[in-house]
């Protein structure tokens, strides 16, 4: 038993001539580094009040769809409420004055005509109207500023896309500029940590597979930006994949990152075989003594030049003959 594995191990058989050859020399292979993206909005924006109040309305919660300037929540100062009445009521108290002025100039003017009264009195009563148009214009446009500053208790949303978070609830008292939903928009992309010892393989436009193989039913991403800042050990990149369903935001999805090249031996998938617990590629045998099996240690299926090999780690070495398509 001995003598058959040690035979098996070493150059055993002699086999008929084969139907191809392959001269075996090194290629330049891409290593891949496997981590994990994780599916992020391009953009994050938070939704802000932009007066102080009580959020007296909420009109979204996590996951709902939005547009660019919808109304998502209402803030409410009831200090600009009693400022509106006050308003109100000194416009109608100077309406009131301005109509009683307005007669009186009418009378003057009549008066004026018949030399009743002096030229002085009539302008003293022309000032009078004046003023309180003036105080009238001033009340209203005070007016307008409340009014706007109650309108700004519309908290709208900065941009379209999807409710994130919403850290407020029904009655929270808010300051002016506070948040009150998160919303992200601009579609997905995968952002990525890698260690900073990889940080020298990357580079921008390199093509990034997509789940635990070289790629998730075909599906590849594309490296758009790499951070200069390493934070952590690790650099922050970025990879843009069509189609990337943002359904989930955070979700983590595998990747696989080209971090160099090295040398491999490459031999076609069908020219290794298995026998006894053992791979064997025939190689050409020496002085015509015509082709043997070699045991081997293969490695992974990897692609090349479009088309899929085998990598073999050890008992080949470059410049063998491999015999392929044998019979």
């Amino acid at each position: 038993m001995m003598k058959t594995l040690l035979s098996m191990l070493t150059l055993v058989a002699a086999l008929p001539v084969a139907a191809g050859e392959l001269v075996l020399q090194p290629v330049e292979i891409r290593e891949w580094k496997a981590v994990h993206g994780q599916v992020e909005t391009r953009d994050r924006v938070p939704a802000r009040a932009r007066i102080g109040g009580t959020l007296v309305e909420l009109k979204v919660t996590e996951g709902d769809r939005v547009e660019a300037g919808q109304e998502i929540a209402r803030v409410e100062d009831d200090k600009l409420t009693f400022q509106l009445r006050a308003i109100d009521a000194q416009l109608t108290a100077l309406r009131t004055q301005l109509q009683t002025a307005t007669t009186d100039l009418d009378r003057g003017e009549a008066l004026r005509e018949r030399g009743v009264i002096t030229q002085q009195r009539l302008d003293q009563l022309r000032t009078q109207v004046d003023i309180l148009q003036g105080q009238i214009g001033t009340a209203e446009a005070e007016r307008r500023v409340i009014e706007q500053q109650v309108a700004e208790g519309a908290v709208l949303s900065p941009d379209a896309g999807v409710v994130l978070a919403v850290p407020q609830s029904l009655g929270s008292v808010i300051t002016p500029g506070e948040t009150v939903a998160a919303i992200g928009g601009g579609g997905v992309f995968l952002r990525l940590a890698v260690p900073e010892r990889h940080a020298a393989a990357l580079a921008e436009g390199d093509a990034i597979a997509l789940g635990a193989g070289v790629g998730l039913d075909g599906q590849t991403g594309r490296l758009a930006k790499i951070y200069p800042q390493i934070e952590g050990g690790r650099v922050i990149a970025d990879v843009e994949v069509e189609g990337l369903d943002g359904r989930f935001v955070g979700r983590r999805v595998p990747v696989r990152l080209p971090v160099g090249t090295r040398a491999a031996l490459l031999v076609p998938p069908g020219a290794v075989s298995r026998a006894g617990g053992l791979d064997f590629v025939t190689v050409a045998g020496q002085a015509g003594a015509g082709p043997v099996r070699r045991a081997v240690v293969p490695g992974e299926i990897v692609t090349h030049d479009g088309a899929e090999w085998r990598e073999i780690l050890s008992g080949l070495v470059p410049g063998e003959t491999v015999v392929t398509g044998h019979d």
